[in-house]
């Protein structure tokens, strides 16, 4: 897996930030200078930090971790969707739910009974029932694939998160904190990378630019599989234990 080059990120746009009165002072150290009253990234420190980034999710994955790959924005819900499919990781493309984190127990259950009329749809046994009765059901199927389908497979917190657009998941970001999960962000000139433990200063306008580090995190995930440790008897009995619970 290659490090983007600076010319590959200048084509894509991946150093234009916001307009000098929108920065968060924070991003300073990531700013390179401005032009045309727009502040522009120092994109050797998104060299560094992408590959800092990588590295925290290959070995995240290699100890059978899980990461949720977060981004609601319009453009960039199908990007988040596509990859972290593609990789296998649970993913919000939707909205984020809050309590996600800080309130699991309700989120699983919400996701329990997705899973089970999902299930009864699969085996049709939506069939015993009437037609107006099932199509009630996959209305509620349909409704609920959008809120939870994309963490159908979660059954406890995530051990990472992986966020495009800190400013619009201010909620996941405060949770992730409160509940000491590490979080990938990418981070714009007009958002506080403090809040994350690995920043990536990057546009997170440019729909290419999120799309190519969304792909390099896929890719480091498939990495770290291709690297997991077998896992303790322990951990197999503790997960058996939570399965036979849902």
């Amino acid at each position: 897996m290659e490090i983007p080059s600076i010319q590959k990120m200048v084509q894509l746009g991946m150093h234009f930030g916001h307009r000098i009165s929108k920065q968060h002072p924070k991003m300073s150290p990531y700013i390179f200078g401005a032009h045309k009253g727009i502040h522009i990234l120092n994109l050797e420190i998104t060299q560094k930090k992408i590959e800092e980034a990588l590295n925290f999710v290959k070995d995240l994955i290699a100890n059978q971790k899980v990461i949720l790959f977060v981004g609601t924005k319009k453009q960039i819900a199908p990007i988040i969707e596509k990859y972290a499919k593609e990789c296998e990781m649970p993913y919000i493309s939707t909205r984020w739910l809050g309590g996600t984190l800080t309130n699991f127990p309700s989120i699983f259950g919400l996701i329990k009974k997705f899973r089970g009329l999902k299930e009864m749809e699969e085996k049709g046994e939506l069939a015993k029932y009437t037609k107006e009765e099932q199509n009630r059901f996959k209305k509620i199927i349909k409704k609920q694939e959008k809120i939870v389908g994309g963490i159908a497979n979660l059954t406890k917190i995530p051990d990472a998160l992986f966020i495009v657009d800190l400013k619009r998941e201010k909620t996941a970001v405060i949770e992730a904190k409160k509940k000491g999960v590490p979080v990938i962000g990418i981070c714009d000139t007009n958002v506080n990378p403090t809040n994350v433990k690995y920043p990536i200063p990057a546009s997170d306008d440019s729909v290419a630019g999120v799309e190519l580090i969304v792909s390099l995190v896929a890719e480091a995930v498939k990495e770290g599989r291709k690297n997991q440790k077998p896992e303790k008897p322990q951990e197999q009995n503790q997960k058996s234990e939570t399965s036979s619970k849902s």
